[in-house]
């Protein structure tokens, strides 16, 4: 972990450049996933600048503030990727992809950075493979408890060590929504390259500048994500280290990712990279003016969402969130919509976020039950990305009431 990359960030975090552009500012926010107990409300909250930006030499966006990983990642972290189906069909879908496409075979070792409770090892053991995860936080015991080796750490050049002198090689590394969360990018690549053999296949799931730009898709920035890739940066970044894009795709997960397989040495791109690129290219990914016109399309919808929330809340209206993830954070953030907007926050049972209050905007968060047995007249589809399948699990379950989706334009869906 580098020290001197927490903190306010003066030069780009791939390629140096100390002339960064400012796209969108979401103010100071909390740690959004840092969620409080009643007794913390009364208490100070420490608050974080939260902007996106720009460098136009190797087209990276990025924020321009890094928090102390340790402060981000605490040991009690409440996100658990198996309580979202959306990932679990993913991650099986991830392991089949590698599999089918010969990057593992039965009795080899794939490893997953930043792991969380095993849901994605749990697709490529049920296939055969051995694996290892490696995780920071205490979501790691969970992994373990479930059978999945897991190292309780943070991916660095001793875990690497480890892994290697005790495991062997791997043949596929995974690094599924973190490979943008840890904060030096070159320690980073260069520890997984050190991992690698020139037979290993490196597998990244990032969020897409791409989808993040055509959805309006601001609540993907959040103090968690720190870099926002598109392709060119990052066939720029691992040509730094000697190390070549072989494939890329467009995947559904997290509202709109690209998967990123990479190896060492130099090798020839596929069709689909090179397709990707020029689609980039064609909307002009990397210009200024593309990402102004997003951020103006930002402020819209936030006045939007508001004005329709305030209009409901003044006819006596309750209202109600659905999921509390921290993307939803981000967009209550910079919305300001609080505790005196929606009534409570609902999150599906077992969630280790029910009972406590959302960071910022203190919002209580409850069990889903609430909402059926309460059937207050609208629900904000917070995971607005997953909207239609939220909204079918709903109503299913025995709500009444309206739904509204706050992304990209805000609307009511009755």
């Amino acid at each position: 972990m580098a020290t001197d990359l927490i903190g306010p960030q003066i030069r780009c975090q791939i390629c140096k450049n100390p002339k960064l552009s400012l796209v969108l500012s979401l103010g100071h926010q909390p740690i959004l996933q840092e969620y409080l107990t009643k007794e913390r409300l009364l208490e100070l909250e420490i608050t974080y600048p939260l902007n996106l930006v720009f460098c136009n030499v190797c087209g990276l966006s990025q924020l321009d503030y890094i928090i102390d990983p340790k402060l981000v990642f605490m040991p009690h972290y409440p996100y658990r990727t198996g309580l979202t189906q959306m990932l679990v069909r993913n991650f099986d879908s991830l392991a089949e992809t590698t599999h089918e496409a010969g990057y593992y075979k039965k009795g080899e070792l794939v490893v997953d950075i930043g792991s969380n409770d095993g849901t994605l090892l749990q697709q490529f053991k049920k296939r055969g493979a051995k694996v290892v995860g490696i995780e920071p936080t205490d979501v790691a015991k969970i992994a373990n408890k479930s059978g999945i080796p897991t190292l309780q750490h943070y991916f660095n050049a001793g875990t690497v060590r480890d892994i290697r002198k005790k495991y062997g090689v791997p043949r596929v590394i995974a690094a599924t929504n973190v490979f943008a969360h840890i904060n030096d990018t070159h320690v980073l690549v260069k520890n997984i390259k050190a991992l690698m053999d020139t037979k290993t296949v490196f597998v990244s799931e990032s969020q897409y500048l791409r989808d993040m730009v055509e959805k309006f898709a601001f609540d993907t920035i959040y103090n968690e994500h720190l870099r926002y890739y598109g392709l060119k940066p990052m066939i720029h970044l691992f040509a730094l280290h000697k190390m070549s894009v072989i494939d890329a795709e467009r995947i559904e997960a997290a509202g709109g990712s690209i998967r990123v397989y990479a190896k060492k040495g130099v090798h020839p791109m596929s069709a689909r990279v090179k397709k990707l690129l020029a689609e980039e290219k064609k909307m002009s990914l990397y210009s200024l003016k593309t990402l102004h016109s997003f951020a103006k399309l930002a402020h819209n919808a936030k006045h939007n969402l508001v004005a329709l929330l305030t209009k409901l809340k003044k006819t006596g209206a309750r209202i109600v969130g659905i999921t509390s993830a921290g993307r939803s954070n981000a967009l209550l953030g910079f919305t300001k919509i609080n505790n005196t907007l929606l009534d409570y926050n609902v999150e599906k049972k077992g969630s280790p976020k029910i009972g406590l209050y959302t960071p910022g905007t203190h919002i209580l968060v409850v069990d889903e039950e609430r909402l059926i047995k309460d059937q207050p007249e609208y629900a904000v589809v917070l995971s607005w990305h997953i909207g239609d399948e939220l909204i079918k699990k709903t109503r299913a379950a025995g709500y009444k009431g309206t739904f509204i989706i706050p992304l990209p334009i805000s609307r009511i869906v009755s």
